[in-house]
């Protein structure tokens, strides 16, 4: 049964997650932590955050390691798990392979109709929204720690936030290269008792 929700909810996030894997972020959230309570807060930050160092679109990354996570906190055995991952990953590209399968031809034929430019300028602000539904997700306590609990913390993570925002914006760094130095920086400062 498990199975079948994993399935039936990727391919619903697959189908409806337009705007690429952060515009999904929120979707997964909403449906596997608050709808059906597969993981926990904290372990659907930690799959973000190693989805985004894995090679490979976030959603789909996202979809292979909360499959295997869901799958395992229900009590099934780790290689029980992989095969969550494996139904969660097909179900959460079946739709747009079908979709692109489908409609390829019809929309490199009809691209400059104006009801397909009028489409996709509805889409282009919802895919904005959807992005930044990602982003505020991702600002939460697990995240940057609390204030009120753990003020060090809490700072060093805007300072951390901050200097990569300024990193990739300003100075126009490689986001490998912010992601290598948050690594070290992290590494170096939480080496030590807070």
């Amino acid at each position: 049964m498990l199975f079948l929700q994993l399935f039936y909810t990727f391919f619903k996030i697959g189908l409806f997650g337009f705007g690429g894997g952060y515009a999904m972020l929120s979707m997964i959230q909403g449906e596997v932590v608050t709808r059906y309570g597969w993981i926990t807060p904290t372990e659907f930050t930690d799959i973000v955050a190693i989805s985004q160092m894995t090679p490979g679109p976030i959603g789909i990354n996202s979809a292979t390691y909360v499959g295997y996570t869901a799958i395992v906190n229900a009590g099934y055995a780790p290689w029980m798990g992989v095969l969550g991952s494996a139904t969660a990953t097909g179900a959460v590209v079946l739709p747009s392979f079908l979709l692109m399968l489908t409609i390829s031809r019809l929309l490199l034929k009809h691209k400059n109709h104006p009801t397909v430019t009028a489409i996709f300028s509805g889409l282009r602000p919802a895919v904005v929204g959807l992005l930044a539904a990602a982003a505020l997700l991702l600002m939460n306590s697990e995240n940057f720690g609390h204030w009120a609990t753990s003020p060090l913390q809490f700072t060093i993570s805007i300072l951390l936030f901050i200097a990569a925002f300024l990193g990739v914006k300003v100075f126009k760094l490689s986001p490998i290269l912010i992601i290598l130095l948050a690594g070290a920086a992290g590494g170096i400062i939480y080496s030590f008792p807070l």
